[in-house]
């Protein structure tokens, strides 16, 4: 992942690509040369934007450890071993008090946002860490890091996608495969749809929060860094 000019004759895996960060993020790298594997639940969704930008699909639920490990084994067929970038973009994201938070709702949380990526980085890591070579971006959330009521199940989620990424940080030393956690403040995308910031005093409005662009063009800058540049977290605000 060392050409700084684009991604040219590499292959990516993005999660979560049929919609918001996942689907900005997937059209970035393949506007960059790269050859991308997109990663979704929604067939008709994720097969027309492999269609569009010139990648492949692969259809799952990161809930579901069957779906989700034959999917990941038939791109590793197709390539021959595991992609030179995998982007874990899934995600969930709801707004409760924790005295108020379903049990099935928290454990969604938990599993898309935190089980999802080591499903993923599980199943893909060991090929990484053979061939010694390779980029992990685990998408995370300022939520991560910081406490906002009504996010119990988010940031429990996020704040422990941040405690895997940075013992993953201390795994990879010196394995020539780097990993990078993306922190985005409010990203505006259709998760907010059904909760109406705009109305609502107590969050951002949408026009002051990044877009999805902002969160693709990070991990481009991530992906396009030479190889001997590790960039274990980066934080993104909107000015």
């Amino acid at each position: 992942m060392g050409d700084v000019g684009g991604l040219a004759g590499r292959t990516a895996l993005v999660t979560g690509a049929s919609r918001g960060i996942g689907r900005c993020v997937a059209e970035s790298l393949a506007d960059a040369g790269a050859r991308v594997w997109c990663l979704a639940r929604s067939r008709t969704e994720v097969e027309a934007l492999a269609a569009d930008i010139g990648g492949e699909a692969l259809v799952a639920d990161l809930t579901d450890d069957a779906a989700t490990w034959g999917a990941l084994d038939e791109m590793v067929d197709t390539l021959g071993g595991a992609p030179d970038l995998v982007v874990n973009s899934a995600g969930v994201f709801g707004i409760a008090l924790g005295s108020k938070e379903t049990v099935a709702a928290f454990d969604r949380a938990l599993a898309v946002n935190l089980r999802g990526p080591f499903l993923v980085n599980r199943a893909l890591l060991p090929a990484m860490l053979e061939r010694r070579s390779g980029l992990i971006v685990n998408v995370g959330s300022v939520a991560g890091r910081k406490a906002y009521r009504g996010n119990a199940a988010y940031s429990a989620s996020k704040f422990g996608l941040r405690g895997y990424h940075e013992v993953l940080l201390e795994e990879l030393k010196g394995s020539g495969v780097r990993a990078t956690l993306l922190e985005p403040t409010s990203t505006d995308t259709s998760i907010w749809d059904s909760l109406d910031p705009d109305a609502n005093p107590k969050l951002p409005n949408r026009d002051q929060m990044l877009q999805a662009d902002d969160v693709a063009q990070a991990v481009l800058f991530v992906a396009t860094r030479p190889e001997n540049v590790r960039i274990p977290v980066l934080q993104i605000e909107r000015t």
